[in-house]
């Protein structure tokens, strides 16, 4: 994860790449690259799964602009090149295009290096954005204005390839940049299990009859979360197989609404107010019923439970234990998020200390230690000199 020294100089132009040659020949020249930098463009409102468009990848002074598009291109050797286990792949903010790869190639680009992750970690806030970051480190402006295009349309406008290629260029410089200031700061294991954990296939993968706990009820029965189950899985099959999004289908609030009435057939089923007109009349309707039908038939044993409440957080320890974390987080020039999440803090208000990251390791002994220490009465925090400090508490 060390930095090469490259220092990310680009002093040719950028190809866009068309065709399959040309993008073997470019691959060609990053075998053993100790790092690739790598960003996609992509358009998600209309469809379940993220349409890619582009794939721009970035090394020294080679840049390309891949057109997954184009219908002369094989991503055969991109493929090999992202799976390349010896090339640390460089992300900002990592999650969506590593979903969008697992979804094409089948497998997660490891091993992975998230900008995002690491800025945290060098004190430059929760979940910095690209061009702030690079305004903040490399002193330069990009221009976002081409982010929302329509990145499907040919041919590309030249503002939109430039717009592309900044994406990994500048991503080289960021990627060595942390590296560094996280080598000089011994920090590096800091961020590691987090990196890690980004190449976890189960963070992209959907399972339909889980789909159902994603929607909010307020107290529901075994019986409506049966019927829940059934819907939202029906939903999620559907989305897939038709390749549109979930509220395109089915809105989450009909859903609800079936879950919690039961129709027993189409007269009643058109009686939902949330459900698009037509929908009862149609072959969903159909398949609606059916699941409501399904649900029904189980034995109620199978129906599964409501989610076990969480004991009530007190809010004078949560916001304790908030000052605590931002005093720790300052004091470290670290993100507070990257430390301990607003649900850790209101776990450990409940006397929970069992799964939670923030006491282990690194974070334990930034912060958690003293949380527990807090907790239990044998830390206190108190004013100093216009500011906040900790003490210990005898006993």
């Amino acid at each position: 994860m060390a930095p090469s020294g490259l220092q990310g100089r680009f002093t040719r132009a950028p190809m866009y790449i068309t065709h399959t040659d040309a993008l073997a020949d470019f691959c060609e020249k990053l075998q053993g690259a100790p790092y690739i930098a790598v960003d996609t463009e992509f358009l998600r409102e209309r469809t379940y799964y993220a349409q890619l468009c582009l794939v721009q990848v970035a090394y020294g002074e080679n840049a390309a602009v891949i057109d997954v598009l184009a219908p002369d291109l094989d991503m055969g050797p991109l493929r090999a090149l992202l799976l390349d286990p010896g090339i640390l792949k460089v992300f900002h903010a990592a999650t969506q295009d590593l979903a969008i790869f697992f979804q094409k190639i089948g497998q997660i680009p490891a091993p992975v290096f998230d900008t995002q992750i690491a800025a945290a970690a060098c004190g430059h806030g929760e979940q910095v954005g690209y061009a702030a970051l690079a305004q903040r480190l490399l002193g330069v402006e990009i221009d976002k204005a081409s982010q929302a295009t329509d990145w499907s349309l040919r041919p590309l406008t030249e503002r939109q390839l430039v717009y592309a290629q900044g994406d990994v260029t500048f991503l080289c410089q960021l990627y060595e940049k942390l590296a560094d200031d996280l080598l000089a700061r011994d920090r590096l294991t800091w961020v590691q299990s987090d990196m890690n954990a980004l190449c976890a296939e189960g963070r992209y993968t959907v399972d339909p009859q889980l789909s159902y706990l994603r929607l909010r009820t307020r107290h529901p029965s075994r019986k409506t979360l049966a019927v829940l189950r059934e819907l939202a899985a029906w939903r999620e099959h559907t989305a897939m197989e038709r390749d549109l999004p979930l509220s395109w289908v089915v809105h989450d609030d009909a859903l609800i609404e079936i879950a919690q009435n039961t129709p027993r057939d189409l007269g009643e089923l058109a009686r939902v107010r949330a459900l698009k007109p037509g929908v009862a009349k149609g072959a969903d309707g159909k398949a609606l019923l059916a699941c409501v039908q399904r649900a029904l038939g189980l034995p109620p044993a199978e129906w599964p439970s409501p989610p076990d409440r969480k004991a009530s957080a007190d809010e004078s320890l949560v916001a304790l234990l908030t000052a605590l974390l931002r005093l720790r987080a300052e004091a470290h020039g670290v993100a507070a998020r990257l430390v301990a999440t607003r649900e850790e803090l209101d776990q450990l208000a409940t006397g929970a200390t069992s799964g939670l990251e923030c006491l282990t390791g690194w974070r334990r002994e930034m912060f958690g230690e003293d949380a527990l220490a807090l907790r239990a009465g044998r830390l206190a925090l108190t004013g100093h000199k216009g500011g906040v400090t900790v003490v210990s508490r005898p006993g």
